[in-house]
């Protein structure tokens, strides 16, 4: 990996064409301005500075685009899955050619580190050819059989779909969403998050130089209250996929009423790592860092709860307060920093005031919590540890979504769980111990939908993947999001002449 001086002019010179072009809208195949020609600015992270303007799309733009998508739909929906798979792998071939480019725009538009966003691209590509080899089955179904009858399913592509994706590691989520929506036949309006709108631009037009038909992937940029708005309430698309805050979530399902709209909702998180006594500790706090300070603490499956076994409390969290205090903060295209800025002012002003929230509480700040001069003057904040917290702490049970992780010591297994449980939040959970029946037990009582025992979030892509409580409704991966962007059709077949009832005659 190159140094940051290096890396500095890479990014100018891929940046450049944003800076003096904007972000356009894509609309039927064509980059094309806000109707009404307004525009928003984005901001880098990094120093405040202008990345560049960008189509302020509202409910006109996504009337356009919602009505390219649905005109394209029939013959997206006709292809052949074996002729899908091949477009996709051409996208993820496509993909692949551009991982720099993507990189290094991502890292300047949200902050986060270059040595997470290197990896960016490849995980975008990955699940484009993960999704592309299962659109050959994606209408595939079962037979089931009855006494004189055969019952023969299908499934069928929903339709236009919209996709609202978040700001952090956009381009990534934007793939894991979009990829099996095409792979389905679905056509697709995506609108990404306002702060971090570059990558959206780069994906869409990487696919249609692939060879993917104008008008089955179409991006309208612009402010949620607008443009998200009117893609949740526009009637003519079939179902939402949204990645993002519960409360925007709750928002989404209300305005979606109307239209009866199917959604799917991964949304926020407040995730436990329960350490037993007998775990593996090295591994364990190595683990638990991770899963915190990677990403600058801006991910859904963070684990910003730590719950220790009282009787080692204090060796466990002190290992953990040494690896925060020796993580590196600083410029996101530094190949040292691990922690680069935060999104967005607004986003380091919340997660900073979380910070006095629990100094104010009475948590022990053992680790960070405080603003950091990294380099340009942006969004920086230390790697942060508070120690001495309460399940009943606000910093405990509310999603800070930064790099800052709430230590809670439990006394024996049954608290532990309590502990685990009492939020409102159900996303992921993380075990470690060496007792396996333990583990067993423990994991079948935990509110989540995802668990890993002894082990960070390692993705295997076909397994469901999704929330329970205020974390979400539904499951992405393999089968699970064929069964959101599809819809299933039950054929039943006579096999006998068997009497039918007789009525008026």
């Amino acid at each position: 990996m190159s140094d940051l001086t290096t890396n500095l002019a890479r990014a100018e010179a891929y940046l450049a064409r944003f800076r003096q072009n904007g972000v356009l809208n894509h609309v039927n195949g064509k980059a094309v301005a806000a109707l009404d020609g307004s525009s928003f600015e984005t901001l880098s992270p990094v120093d405040l500075q202008p990345l560049a303007q960008v189509a302020q799309g509202k409910a006109a733009d996504v009337a356009l685009a919602a009505a390219a998508a649905k005109a394209a739909f029939p013959a997206w929906r006709a292809m052949e899955g074996e002729a899908r798979k091949a477009l996709l792998h051409k996208i993820a071939d496509a993909i692949e050619a551009r991982a720099e480019e993507i990189a290094f725009v991502e890292a300047m538009d949200t902050g986060q580190s270059i040595r997470f966003m290197a990896k960016a691209a490849i995980r975008g590509a990955e699940n484009f050819r993960y999704f592309a080899d299962l659109a050959p089955q994606a209408q595939d179904g079962q037979s089931l059989r009855a006494k004189g009858q055969i019952n023969m399913t299908s499934r069928t592509p929903i339709g236009p779909v919209g996709i609202i994706t978040p700001w952090n590691t956009p381009f990534m989520l934007s793939t894991w969403k979009i990829a099996p929506a095409l792979a389905a036949g679905c056509t697709v309006v995506h609108k990404p998050a306002e702060f971090s709108p570059l990558s959206a631009r780069l994906l869409v037009e990487i696919a249609e130089s692939a060879g993917l038909p104008a008008g089955v992937w179409n991006l309208v940029n612009g402010l949620g209250e607008e443009a998200g708005r009117a893609l949740t309430e526009h009637p003519d698309i079939k179902a939402i996929g949204f990645v993002g805050e519960s409360r925007t979530g709750a928002m989404i399902m209300k305005q979606g009423a109307d239209t009866l709209k199917r959604v799917h909702f991964e949304l926020g998180g407040k995730n436990p790592v329960i350490v037993f006594a007998d775990a593996d500790l090295e591994r364990a706090a190595d683990a638990a860092v991770f899963m915190i300070y990677s990403l600058n603490g801006e991910r859904c499956t963070s684990s910003s709860r730590l719950l220790v076994e009282a009787s080692i409390y204090d060796r466990f969290t002190a290992m953990v307060a040494e690896k925060a205090r020796r993580i590196v903060v600083g410029h996101p295209l530094d190949p040292k920093t691990v922690v680069g800025p935060l999104i967005h002012p607004l986003h380091e002003k919340k997660v900073l005031d979380y910070i006095a929230i629990g100094r104010a509480e009475g948590a022990t700040l053992a680790a960070g919590g405080t603003k950091v001069a990294g380099p340009g003057g942006g969004c920086y904040v230390s790697p942060t540890l508070f120690t001495n917290a309460t399940n009943q702490m606000r910093i405990a049970q509310e999603e800070i979504f930064g790099p800052v992780l709430t230590a809670i010591p439990f006394a024996d297994e049954a608290e532990a769980l309590a502990l685990a449980n009492d939020v409102a939040y159900g996303l992921t959970g993380y075990l470690w111990t060496a007792d396996v029946t333990r583990a067993f037990r423990f994991t079948d009582a935990l509110e989540a939908g995802m668990i890993w025992v002894n082990s960070e979030n390692l993705r295997h892509l076909s397994t469901p993947f999704g929330g329970v409580k205020n974390s979400g409704i539904g499951r992405d991966g393999a089968q699970w999001s064929f069964d959101f962007y599809m819809e299933t059709k039950n054929i039943a077949f006579a096999t006998t002449a068997h009497a039918i009832p007789k009525l008026g005659g």
